[in-house]
């Protein structure tokens, strides 16, 4: 009888061993930090984004995902989904919050609903230029913005070079005047749409993927978008003139689910940051080539590339700043902040 229950005993010890060696294996999608032995797990992340491969948001997107692989000796794997293959920015927003996402690239008109204090880069002429921009953003202003998102189960990781939006049309855009009755698409961005109406334009927002059908057929007259995407989404072929009238200075925000970022070993998160700052810088260089060479395109292809009365524009615009100040909180206060930054 004392053989038999030492078998036993020994049997089920046998089981129970192989039971958890087998609980210790196997990747996962931010959770856990170690497999059986100490060896790190696998963390796969899903990092959507709306632009096409030959985009750069895809080149920062495949820069961190080498980054956070490198890194983390492969055990961090990024999986990059381009072109709305995850949806567009609104679903991506909330799949990010129900932890079914783990990253995108989130340009800031797409927040304003969730962080109203972002409202405040709506302004028209906020900012001088995209250098200028990027300096205020990377520096303790920018990271104020970032310190909003983890209440609303985002994390801000930084930022992309912001994007200037230019007016394409079929008109050329000297001064204020040549804008009256224009009607273009514009993103639904209450700024947006303000300073699209002090200007005397009809201010239509619609989906994006329509722009092209709709100023092929003159459902619109233009609409506005960087330079590469200009080029990359064809408008180059339905459109004469491109306009640099720089109303807006668009950021752009990495950004990624707080409920997958707080499953990642405090290791895991420092690798992820480090690769994404990294990934960010290299991208802000690259979309400088990119700008320019976009307007190169455009000029060998015909199209007319108009140098527009800015401070014109500007002035006429600024009546749009009461009216978007005051439905955002402690929105003077952003203003001034803003404007101190753009000093030093």
């Amino acid at each position: 009888m004392k053989k038999r229950g030492m078998a036993l005993g020994l049997a089920a010890v046998m089981a129970l061993s192989t039971l958890l060696a087998g609980c210790g294996t196997g990747s996962t999608q931010a959770t856990g930090t170690q497999g059986a032995g100490g060896t790190a797990k696998t963390v796969e992340l899903k990092f959507g984004h709306v632009l096409s491969q030959d985009s750069h948001f895809q080149v920062m997107a495949d820069k961190m995902a080498e980054l956070a692989a490198a890194k983390s000796n492969g055990t961090i794997k990024i999986t990059v989904f381009p072109q709305s293959q995850l949806g567009g920015d609104s679903k991506m927003i909330q799949s990010m919050r129900t932890g079914v996402q783990a990253l995108s690239i989130t340009n800031q008109a797409s927040l304003v609903n969730t962080v109203p204090e972002l409202t405040i880069f709506d302004l028209p002429y906020l900012f001088d230029s995209i250098d200028q921009a990027n300096k205020v953003l990377n520096g303790p202003v920018g990271q104020k913005y970032l310190d909003l998102l983890p209440q609303h189960g985002l994390i801000g990781l930084g930022y992309m070079s912001v994007v200037e939006r230019n007016v394409f049309a079929n008109k050329a855009i000297h001064k204020p005047g040549d804008m009256k009755s224009l009607k273009l698409r514009t993103m639904q961005a209450p700024g947006h749409i303000k300073a699209y109406e002090l200007l005397g334009t009809q201010p239509t927002p619609m989906a994006y993927s329509e722009v092209y059908l709709s100023l092929q057929q003159g459902v619109v007259d233009g609409g506005d978008t960087p330079p590469d995407q200009f080029i990359m989404d064809k408008f180059i072929e339905v459109a004469k003139f491109y306009n640099m009238t720089k109303i807006h200075y668009l950021p752009l925000i990495l950004t990624m689910s707080k409920m997958q970022w707080d499953k990642m070993s405090p290791e895991q998160q420092k690798t992820v940051q480090e690769a994404a700052k990294e990934a960010l810088a290299f991208q802000t260089e690259y979309y400088k080539k990119e700008y320019h060479d976009s307007l190169e395109k455009m000029k060998a292809a015909g199209v007319k590339v108009i140098e527009t009365d800015v401070n014109a524009l500007k002035e006429q615009t600024s009546k749009a700043y009461d009216v978007i100040l005051k439905d955002i909180p402690n929105g003077k206060q952003l203003l001034e902040e803003i404007e101190a930054a753009k000093k030093q």
